[in-house]
C-alpha cells in the first residue's frame, strides 16, 4: 500500500511556547482551524487532560465536517505536538499528524505535516484529486489563522 505526505510550513512572529499552546490544547482549535467553520452546528467533546498528551477530541457534523477523533500522541512544550487521527465519515481513515514548531531569527517557523495509507479508494481518488492538493489548502488556510491567532494575542 502506498503512502501519502502533505506538508506545509509558515514563519509566525510569537514564541513557540505561545503556539504550542494554541495546537496543545483542542478547544483553542475554534480559533485558528481550517474546518470549524464546516459546520455551524458542529457536535464536539473533549476527553483526557485539558492539554498534552492523552487529550481528545471528537466531532460529528454534516456531509462537509464528517466525523472523527484527535489524540494527542506526544507533546513537548513549544517544540512539537503528534497526535492520531481518526476519520469515520465521509470516509474512514486513520493518519498520523504532525505540528513543528522551531526558533529562528524571523520569528517561529511551523510546519503542519500529515501522513497515512493510500488505501484503494484513496488511490483512485487521488489520480483525480490528489490528496496534497485537496488537504494542502486546509493547511495552507489554518497556518494562516494559527498565525494571525499567535500573533494578536502575543
Amino acid at each position: 500500500m502506498s503512502t501519502f505526505l502533505v506538508e506545509r510550513t509558515t514563519t509566525i512572529s510569537a514564541s513557540p511556547e505561545k503556539i504550542h499552546e494554541l495546537i496543545d490544547n483542542f478547544r483553542n482549535w475554534k480559533s485558528w482551524s481550517p474546518w470549524e467553520g464546516a459546520d455551524p452546528d458542529l457536535q464536539r467533546s473533549y476527553a483526557g487532560p485539558e492539554r498534552g498528551v492523552g487529550s481528545s477530541y471528537a466531532w460529528v457534523g454534516n456531509r462537509k465536517a464528517g466525523a472523527g477523533s484527535m489524540t494527542i500522541t506526544d507533546s513537548k512544550p513549544g517544540q512539537i505536538v503528534k497526535l492520531d487521527l481518526v476519520f469515520t465519515k465521509p470516509f474512514k481513515a486513520t493518519n498520523v499528524t504532525t505540528f513543528t514548531i522551531d526558533p529562528g531569527p524571523n520569528g517561529s517557523e511551523v510546519t503542519w505535516a500529515m501522513t497515512g495509507e493510500n488505501n484503494l479508494f484513496f488511490r483512485l481518488l487521488g489520480k483525480v484529486f490528489p490528496m496534497d492538493k485537496v488537504v494542502g489548502k486546509d493547511f495552507e488556510k489554518g497556518l494562516a489563522q494559527l498565525k494571525a491567532q499567535a500573533e494578536s494575542s502575543s
